[in-house]
């Protein structure tokens, strides 16, 4: 006679289970390790609160609403000595976001060109790319800050020299822009009636070639023909924006630098600490970049490029649609590191005067308040932020860029 599975008897559940049954067992020992670090964290937190209460010093952050009492030379809001020392510490953080968006862009960009150019076959671009990457990456990083520093400094000329007939210096691009030891002095847009309709247009331009884009991919699939994207997106991009803004009546215009007693006034100041910076920390970064690049060129099949070229496509077709998309399954992980390796060591710019979130939360704030704890645990939870973000979207990207198997 047969047993069906409904008359099976079931076994009762015992606490016994949780840790001789294989099927709880894991589980139980991730609930009490869980458990004991918890415990562990509180105790450390309660010891700490009662130490610097019995200090006479309670944790607390109401010191943000405090007046900062300092000013701050670059800002990309309004911002002044009688505000808060919370509003410092936004400004200081859009330092952050504005060095570590423009480090990562040029990097980027001078990674892949970098990377590619070091398995050239012409042996003096290949060994000119090794030479940039073994003296960049080998120098340490604050050190290429500091001379980035001092070359704008020492080799740039003052504000008075563009004075006067016999003048040792002239502006620069068509007389637009001024190079000084002060920094650099580049025209400001100025927003008039009207800009916002650019503006719309602007975005939808963008819309539209994300949209374009994704046809053109979709289409190069299904048919194997290949638009000339670049270009086209380039129209879509600047046409409408240059109809509308001829039509509204240039609602954009721009505020040039000029000279004005001992410096220049108007236009939009670009100080050398942001500069230097910049450049210090993308052109560092570029080394690290490259071989990353390389190593993932290189982990792709060279029967990949041979099948490439016996269908015809040309040397750069092959890399844009052949490697490049193959490597980037190597290429990516490690890289999203080197984007939070950038953000982090934008945290030495105090070391030239720039003031980020270090230099106004972690620097100045900290001294006068005295709020040591408070202010570095909150700088802390802001870099992790930070960070968590970069991996996030990077990992996003990432997913949508590898290999799918069929």
């Amino acid at each position: 006679m047969s047993v069906t599975p409904d008359a099976v008897p079931q076994k009762t559940f015992r606490l016994s289970m949780l840790i001789y049954d294989t099927r709880y067992r894991s589980l139980t020992i991730q609930i009490v390790t869980l458990m004991i670090f918890m415990l562990g964290a509180a105790w450390l937190i309660s010891n700490a609160v009662s130490n610097l209460a019995a200090l006479g010093k309670p944790i607390q952050f109401s010191f943000l609403w405090d007046p900062a009492g300092y000013d701050i030379n670059q800002k990309l809001i309004p911002y002044n000595n009688q505000m808060s020392h919370g509003r410092a510490a936004i400004v200081g953080l859009l330092n952050t976001l504005l060095v570590a968006f423009l480090g990562c862009f040029v990097a980027t960009i001078l990674g892949v060109i970098i990377g590619v150019l070091r398995l050239s076959k012409n042996w003096l671009v290949a060994r000119l790319m090794t030479v940039y990457i073994e003296v960049f990456r080998n120098v340490p990083i604050l050190l290429w800050i500091i001379f980035a520093m001092s070359i704008f400094i020492e080799i740039f000329p003052k504000p008075n020299e563009f004075r006067g007939a016999n003048a040792n210096a002239s502006m620069s691009l068509w007389g637009t822009t001024a190079f000084t030891n002060r920094g650099t002095y580049i025209p400001k847009p100025v927003f008039n009636d009207g800009a916002l309709w650019v503006g719309i247009t602007f975005v939808l331009s963008l819309v539209a070639i994300w949209a374009f884009r994704r046809w053109a991919h979709a289409r190069q699939e299904a048919t194997g023909q290949i638009l000339p994207v670049f270009w086209i997106s380039l129209g879509i991009f600047f046409i409408p924006s240059i109809v509308v803004y001829m039509i509204i009546g240039a609602p954009i215009t721009l505020d040039y630098p000029v000279l004005k007693g001992f410096n220049f006034k108007g236009g939009l100041h670009l100080r050398n600490s942001l500069i230097s910076l910049w450049l210090a920390l993308a052109l560092y970064t570029a080394a690290f970049m490259a071989e990353i690049v390389r190593a993932g060129i290189m982990s792709v099949s060279h029967g990949q490029t041979e099948a490439a070229y016996a269908l015809g496509l040309r040397p750069g077709r092959t890399m844009q649609l052949v490697i490049l998309p193959q490597a980037l399954r190597v290429i990516i992980p490690p890289l999203i590191s080197e984007y939070l390796n950038l953000t982090k060591n934008s945290s030495l710019a105090i070391a030239v005067g720039y003031m980020d979130i270090t230099g106004t939360l972690g620097g100045i704030t900290l001294n006068q308040t005295g709020r040591e704890l408070e202010s570095i645990l909150l700088l802390m939870l802001i870099y992790l932020g930070i960070s968590l973000s970069i991996s996030s979207v990077m990992n996003w990207y990432n997913s949508k860029v590898k290999l799918k198997e069929r």
